[in-house]
């Protein structure tokens, strides 16, 4: 079914009731990286004028792709698909239309009870700092309805709107100054995720030298579950690509190979990308990493799916392994 999208800078839809509290709707978390994946988690707070809130649609922004929405129990999901504007690459093949709107309906969410609703997609084809609006509908019933619509003006302050739209800020690629100044992502450890049965770890990247497109890193896997698992692709808004490559010893000789069917992380194991073994190789970084800054990746696997992690920069003589020949 496809939907005409409106525009974002419209000056807002009319509520239908009057009187509700004045929590906005928001995501738990309002700004991400270009080219990751994220979980938009939109947050409920109230309902319409003291009713509950027994639908709730969120429109997605141009840039927002491949959505897949969280199912919640007693709630329908209903996927409204439609065309992008532009033409987007998931993993090799070209995608011009998907998911433009999400709607939960048939539930009831009490106007004194406080939910969330999420979706996973990714932020795709930007070249600058961008402010995604979500247009979000909360219907109460036959006559109740809130519409969080308005999206703020250039030089306008948001939190002056009366109505304003969720939002996430779309930052630039790490390395970058406004990944610097907005993303949040400088650390000295990485931090441990969670995906399915699978514990992502440690790791980290090598600073590079001044003009050097090629860089190096790794994390660890441990697979707590009791089905073999399989990391297929790494992707990252910092490099052009990201390949899974091996360095062992072949007749005396140390080789480097690119593994094109993944890396294997069996049921119950643990499996260590470094230096001087498997490890993750940047081709073409567009901008040399630099110690104290950090490195987005999108993470897939064959059978958990996707995440997103973050890896630091350490030195230039650390344990990451940042560039080798092929022999």
């Amino acid at each position: 079914m496809n939907r005409i999208r409106p525009s974002l800078l419209a000056t807002g839809l009319t509520f239908a009731v009057a009187g509700f509290a004045h929590a906005h709707a928001t995501f738990e978390t309002d700004s991400a990286p270009a080219e990751t994946t994220v979980n938009a988690t939109l947050q409920v707070p109230h309902g319409c004028d003291g009713k509950a809130t027994t639908e709730v649609r969120v429109q997605l922004p141009e840039g927002f792709v491949f959505a897949k929405p969280q199912p919640k129990p007693g709630w329908e999901l209903e996927i409204i698909k439609g065309d992008y504007r532009k033409t987007y690459d998931n993993h090799g093949t070209r995608v011009s239309s998907g998911p433009v709107e999400i709607r939960w309906k048939g539930g009831s969410l009490p106007d004194e009870q406080y939910d969330t609703f999420v979706v996973r997609g990714k932020l795709a084809g930007f070249d600058k700092e961008t402010v995604l609006a979500f247009p979000t509908t909360q219907l109460c019933g036959a006559d109740g309805k809130v519409v969080w619509d308005q999206v703020a003006a250039a030089g306008q302050d948001a939190h002056s709107l009366e109505h304003p739209a969720p939002t996430i800020t779309v930052t630039m690629a790490a390395g970058g100054d406004e990944h610097s100044r907005h993303a949040g992502h400088h650390q000295s450890v990485a931090e441990t995720v969670k995906l399915g049965d699978l514990e992502i770890s440690g790791g980290a990247v090598k600073a590079m030298l001044p003009g050097a497109k090629v860089g190096g890193g790794g994390l660890v896997v441990r697979n707590g579950g009791s089905a073999d698992d399989r990391l297929l692709a790494v992707e990252s808004p910092a490099a052009d690509r990201v390949e899974l490559h091996e360095m062992k010893m072949e007749n005396d000789v140390m080789k480097m190979r690119k593994l094109e069917n993944g890396i294997a992380v069996p049921a119950g194991e643990t499996v260590e990308l470094k230096s001087g073994g498997l490890h993750l190789m940047f081709m073409e970084v567009k901008k040399p990493f630099a110690e104290g800054d950090a490195v987005p990746v999108t993470l897939t696997f064959e059978r958990a799916g996707e995440v997103d992690y973050v890896l630091p920069v350490g030195t230039a003589a650390g344990n990451a392994h940042s560039g080798h020949s092929h022999q």
